[in-house]
């Protein structure tokens, strides 16, 4: 039986399902990839009005302030000084399940911070895990459609989850993540938060560095068992959210160290995996966590609908001294965030108390749309340029330039001395302690073993095997030995 051909919307076929179109091996990625484009754009308007990704949220107002000097590795302004206040929105979230889910899920958490600088908003969007499943923006859409209810059963089915899992071996360090003792936090009080992707500071002299961004929490890390979330998700589907409001209203305001690691822009071409790589971690030994300050949450939203749930962030609201990097994750969303809150909320969500600069005042030549409302005046010019004392640019690039090289096309990602999928998938698993091990072993067997085809298990038995073969051997003794039962 000959193998039907992937096309695109208009029935164009589908040369690379892959990987994304970049300029050269490693680059940014191009506009023209109208496959790239019109598959997240397409995934973007599925739902309505919830989000696809991410529906469940809780979130807080709050500031951060800075306790160490880093002015020597950026220029932005809400970092600048010992001292300096900024405030902030934070929404956490689970990712895969709708807004009427639960808390207590085994899932990965999404860590969003909205700082309100007086250079402008800065949205910084992460995770509670350092690593994702995947590594470029084109897969996203399959992984959530597998992630999800299925369209036949209205159920996530194990099937489906272990299935993408089996075709995409780099998910195995986050699988490893998600499946271990951190899967379920305890609250949202009480987990990390990390930016995930690689960004850009640039300092004064505009030297370029590349950091990686990591939330400590103060409360410090818990977590629930999978009997313990089952237990709390019946009893209460609300308990994160629960647990958050009470904690502020109480005045026991949750509070997050930010540290930073960071790389000069020169060693990340020599460095023996690749930096840009959303799966994989920078070891601590070589680019040690530096404190840059104190996040703090001390007020409750008055209308969780208004400010959390129109809460709009998207990966590309910089500041000068902040951008993006060639992570190939981080690139994709650039466009998608935006692109999903346009669709969702209308194109003028930026005005939007919660969404709308508080620090400063955004002057653009922005108009109408749904729910315009005008606040340039009656006079203000739509055009730029113009003769009438309209908003200019400023000339001075917000970030370093990134270089580029070589030819358009799909390319995979650029092989460094020591890539590969499963390495740091093992190196986490060696860093658990026996007990830990244990129970990593039966959340993973627990959903495999449920999986109704023998090649699916077969492929992801496999991955473990290569991370770590006692990892393998384990699992794979789990697993048979829960379908004999």
């Amino acid at each position: 039986m000959s193998k039907r051909v992937l096309t695109t919307e208009s029935g164009a076929p589908v040369a690379d399902n892959q990987n994304s179109a970049s300029a050269g091996i490693g680059g940014p990625l191009l506009l023209q990839d109208q496959h790239l484009l019109e598959k997240l754009a397409r995934f973007n308007r599925e739902r309505i009005p919830e989000r696809v990704v991410h529906a469940r949220g809780s979130g807080a107002y709050g500031y951060f302030e800075v306790t160490d000097d880093v002015t020597g590795f950026t220029s932005a302004d809400f970092l600048g000084s010992v001292g300096k206040r900024t405030q902030l929105f934070l929404r956490f979230s689970t990712v895969a399940d709708s807004l009427g889910g639960a808390d207590a899920v085994r899932d990965p958490r999404g860590f969003a911070v909205k700082f309100y600088t007086e250079q402008g908003n800065y949205d910084l969007v992460g995770n509670n895990t350092p690593v994702f499943f995947i590594k470029d923006p084109i897969k996203f859409p399959d992984f959530i459609h597998s992630q999800k209810r299925d369209p036949f059963t209205g159920r996530q089915e194990p099937d489906n989850v272990w299935d993408f899992w089996a075709h995409s071996p780099e998910a195995t360090h986050q699988v490893t993540w998600l499946m271990g003792d951190r899967g379920i936090p305890a609250s949202y009080r009480h987990m990390n938060g990390y930016g995930s992707h690689t960004y850009q500071w640039t300092n004064a002299e505009g030297e370029a560095f590349f950091v990686k961004y990591h939330f400590k929490t103060n409360q410090g890390v818990r977590s629930l068992s999978s009997e313990q979330a089952a237990e709390l998700a019946g009893r209460n589907p609300n308990s994160h959210q629960t647990d958050l409001l009470q904690a502020i209203e109480r005045g026991v305001n949750p509070s997050w160290t930010l540290h930073v690691q960071i790389m000069p822009a020169a060693d990340a071409a020599e460095y023996r995996f690749n930096p840009f790589d959303l799966t994989k971690v920078w070891p601590h030994r070589d680019y040690p966590l530096q404190r840059v300050g104190r996040l703090v949450l001390d007020r409750n939203p008055d209308n969780v609908f208004a400010e959390v749930e129109q809460a709009a962030f998207s990966p590309n609201n910089f500041v000068p001294g902040i951008g993006p990097s060639p992570d190939k994750m981080l690139q994709g969303r650039l466009f998608a965030y935006a692109d999903a809150h346009r669709y969702r909320l209308g194109v003028n969500h930026t005005l939007l108390a919660v969404n709308a600069p508080r620090a400063t005042t955004a002057q653009n030549y922005g108009r109408d749309g749904l729910m315009a409302s005008n606040p340039q005046g009656r006079a203000a010019k739509n055009y730029e340029p113009n003769s009438y004392g309209g908003p200019t640019e400023t000339g001075r690039a917000l970030s370093a330039p990134l270089a580029v090289n070589g030819y358009t096309g799909t390319h995979e990602a650029p092989q460094h001395t020591k890539d590969d999928d499963f390495y740091q998938a093992g190196e986490l698993y060696r860093l658990m302690s026996s007990e830990e091990r244990s129970r990593l072993v039966a959340n993973i067997a627990g959903g495999l073993s449920q999986v109704s085809r023998d090649d699916v298990i077969e492929k992801n038995l496999a991955h473990f095997h290569a991370a770590d073969p006692e990892y393998g051997r384990r699992v794979e003794e789990a697993v048979h030995a829960l379908r004999e039962d």
